[in-house]
């Protein structure tokens, strides 16, 4: 795995276990020689990893709409960054640019960022895995409702397994690093 899209909030959030999980992330990210591919944001979650990267001398692509550099909260210290039209086209950019995805807490664009990777991968577009850091228990709740749509089924036992869930950056790496290695190409019913 070279870059890793790490979608997450572009704000801090409640808890400051949830930016200390950001640092952690980068550091390991750059321990195991991983590129960041993100929403290019300066702000939250966001710019705590992206400066995290750079500090350790790792690579930064950020990947942002045109109407967020308009507002200035673009990191101007990517090592690339993309400006794009839309949300669209961002989250199109960041599947072509990254080998996986792990998601730190965040709020509905990181919800959003997750569900149209999924889908994606489900219906066949790619074959990269994806991963919930559950930091704090953060996404146990979402965990549980996925157990739910499987159970009344929506959702297959074999898409299921494709949501991997985390405790640690390192376990997230692992995780994701072997199923890099084992992709399942074609659509997942």
């Amino acid at each position: 795995m070279g870059k890793l899209a790490v979608y997450c909030g572009s704000k801090d959030g409640a808890d400051p276990t949830y930016a200390e999980a950001a640092r952690e992330l980068a550091d390991v990210m750059t321990a195991h020689g991983i590129d960041l591919v993100y929403g290019g944001g300066k702000l939250g979650l966001m710019g705590i990893v992206a400066d995290r990267v750079l500090e350790n001398g790792g690579k930064v692509y950020g990947v942002i709409p045109q109407a967020l550099i308009d507002v200035e909260v673009a990191h101007e210290g990517c090592t690339e960054l993309y400006g794009v039209a839309d949300m669209h086209e961002r989250k199109a950019k960041m599947t072509d640019l990254a080998d996986a995805f792990v998601c730190l807490p965040g709020g509905i664009g990181t919800l959003d960022e997750l569900f149209e990777a999924w889908t994606w991968n489900a219906l066949g577009y790619h074959s990269k895995p994806f991963c919930l850091l559950n930091v704090g228990a953060f996404w146990d709740g979402l965990d549980g409702f996925m157990d739910t749509v499987t159970r009344q089924g929506f959702l297959s036992e074999d898409r299921r397994r494709q949501l991997l869930l985390a405790h640690s950056p390192q376990e997230a790496i692992e995780k994701l690093d072997e199923a890099v290695a084992n992709p399942s190409d074609g659509m997942i019913w």
